[in-house]
């Protein structure tokens, strides 16, 4: 267990990112799920990763177009009181048609948005509350802090934090809010994030890991002649996912796997423990978020918790790879 953050919440060292689960969504004809899902799956897999250790869950209003939120709702209810769930909000969306909108970053909005959150949930309070617009300028993002304080004062939320990679907004919420006590960022053993860290260990917040394993590519089953569907995001890439291309995993990213690939496993863990437990050796703050659609994927992300951070000698292996390996 650890702190998230100066919020006084504690949560597993280990979270579960819960994008995946909610199914297909698009924007126009971008996909931006990871294709059909099986919800009773979804539901029995959550349910396991409680039974692991695990207690922080992560999803956002959009994912599925609230599909993920109702089904971690459904899954958590009867372990809500143990159990400390995040959510976003920021993007518009249409449930009818599964499709992605726009974004609206007003107050007004944001008050429509918890509720919605909170409904799909069924439960009485959202634990972390994040702002899903990474790259809001930072006036529009310092003109919700009232209303998130707030939305703490009634007890809707008990803390609040922004999705974001950039430091200065991290910076500017933390400074600005009482509450705010997380960002979330991208950051795996393939994508840095030293800046955000940086402001993490400034500011007493929790670094939340976005993609620690890379969108798949550090469970190691992927290889040149893998290819996604084209319901996957990863299966039409947008601009801002560099790990796959044309459908298919980018080469020089699979590369770069292979030779961090021994480090990462020297002492019996698998690649994605590894990957994991990377995260925790590098700063005490950080909860990595894996995604899950199978039980069998939660229990493998969880048996990282019995290993814990890599040892001394793996992690600078790592960080000589890492940081001279050709770009």
């Amino acid at each position: 267990m650890r702190a998230l953050g100066r919020s006084g919440i504690e949560v597993s060292d280990l979270g579960v990112g819960c994008w995946a689960i909610g199914g297909p969504f698009w924007l126009g004809e971008q996909p931006l799920g990871w294709g059909e899902v099986d919800d009773e799956e979804s539901v029995r897999a959550l349910r396991r990763a409680v039974e692991l250790g695990v207690t922080f869950f992560d999803t956002a209003d959009v994912y599925g177009i609230g599909h993920s939120e109702e089904v971690v709702g459904r899954a958590l209810r009867t372990v809500r009181d143990q159990v400390v769930i995040a959510t976003k909000w920021g993007h518009t969306f249409d449930s009818a048609t599964r499709q992605l909108k726009g974004n609206d970053a007003s107050p007004d909005y944001l008050r429509q948005a918890v509720e919605g959150s909170l409904r799909r949930l069924g439960t009485d309070r959202i634990d972390l509350y994040q702002l899903h617009l990474g790259d809001l300028p930072i006036a529009q993002g310092l003109e919700l802090v009232d209303t998130l304080e707030e939305l703490v004062a009634v007890g809707k939320i008990r803390a609040y934090g922004w999705s974001t990679d950039f430091a200065d907004r991290a910076t500017a919420f933390a400074t600005a809010g009482a509450h705010a006590t997380a960002v979330q960022h991208a950051f795996s053993v393939l994508e840095d994030s030293q800046e955000v860290l940086d402001v993490c260990e400034k500011l007493d917040l929790a670094s939340v890991n976005r993609g620690p394993l890379a969108m798949g590519l550090l469970t190691g089953k992927y290889s040149e002649s893998s290819t996604l569907g084209p319901d996957d995001v990863r299966g039409i890439a947008p601009e801002w996912l560099s790990f796959f291309r044309d459908g298919r995993p980018a080469p020089e990213w699979l590369a770069r796997v292979a030779a961090l690939r021994e480090a990462l496993t020297a002492d019996g863990r698998t690649l994605v423990q590894g990957a994991l437990g990377y995260l925790w050796a590098r700063s005490g703050r950080t909860v990595p978020i894996p995604g899950c659609r199978t039980v069998a994927q939660v229990e493998e992300n969880a048996g990282a918790l019995a290993y814990g951070p890599l040892p001394a000698d793996a992690y600078a292996e790592v960080e000589r790879i890492r940081t001279t390996a050709p770009s």
